[in-house]
Order: structure tokens, then sequence, then C-alpha cells
């Protein structure tokens, strides 16, 4: 079991930082600060079950799982060894980190990635390396609520 990482930003944070920035470079480069923000991800977790696949970088998340208030919260540890997708990992652990896996499993993460204005300034890559971490997250909440049926 991993501890989690907590976001060092709230995602309202971010979203309102993001629109104090005129320049992509300086919102890219934001990303990557995002990033280095992180805890440092342990390495006995670097394995093949916590990788994302369709990630051009090399991507891990793990999800730990515990009850409150009658619900299952999930929250999410992650990495990449590519720094903008370090910062978009940092961007999703903020909006999904700590939430019950209900809400996670119904959430659109492409609505703010879109939003943010990523999708217009990162490479098809990044983007699909985006989406295969929104996948990933929402697929273990899926998960532990199928579990509870």
């Amino acid at each position: 079991m991993t501890t989690s990482q907590q976001p060092a930003l709230s995602i309202d944070d971010i979203v309102e930082n993001f629109a104090l920035l005129d320049e992509w470079d300086d919102r890219y480069r934001y990303v990557i600060e995002l990033g280095r923000k992180l805890a440092p991800f342990p390495e006995q977790d670097r394995n093949e079950v916590n990788k994302v696949r369709g990630c051009a970088s090399q991507v891990w998340l793990a999800t730990t799982a515990c009850r409150s208030d009658g619900e299952t919260v999930l929250t999410f540890m992650g990495d990449s060894d590519a720094h903008i997708v370090r910062g978009l990992v940092a961007i999703l652990i903020a909006l999904l980190s700590g939430r019950p896996a209900r809400q996670i499993a119904n959430e659109n993460p492409i609505v703010l990635f879109e939003r943010l204005g990523l999708g217009e300034h990162l490479t098809p890559q990044r983007s699909n390396g985006f989406r295969s971490m929104v996948e990933r997250m929402r697929a273990d909440a899926q998960g532990v609520l199928s579990e509870a049926v």
C-alpha cells in the first residue's frame, strides 16, 4: 500500500493560476513546475501494475482506496519520466485524488484539459497520454465500484 500524494495546489488554484498566464510558454513552465511539486514516487511502485498504457513517456499511477463516510475514496500517486507529463499527472491528482470513486468514475477531466488550452498546445502523443491517464483513473474507480456491488 502506498501513501498518497497531496496536490501542492487545489484544482481551483491551478485553474486560477492558468488564467493569469497569457503566454503558452508561461503555462508550459507552470505545468512543469506543478510536476516538480509532486512528492517523490516510491521506487517499489514503479512496476508493471502501475504503469499506464498508451503513453509515449513512462507514466505510473498508484491508487489507494479507503472507506470514508460510507463511500470509497480514492487517492492517487503518480510520476513520469517526462517533465510536462509529470505536470499533467499533478493536475489530474489535484482534480481527482481524495474524491469518492463514484465522482471519479463520472468525472470528465478532458473538459478541464480543453478549458486550460492543453489540447491545442500539446502534441497529439501528450494529449493521448493524458487521455490514457484519465481512463486509468476512471477504470480504477469503476473497479472499486464494481467490487462494492
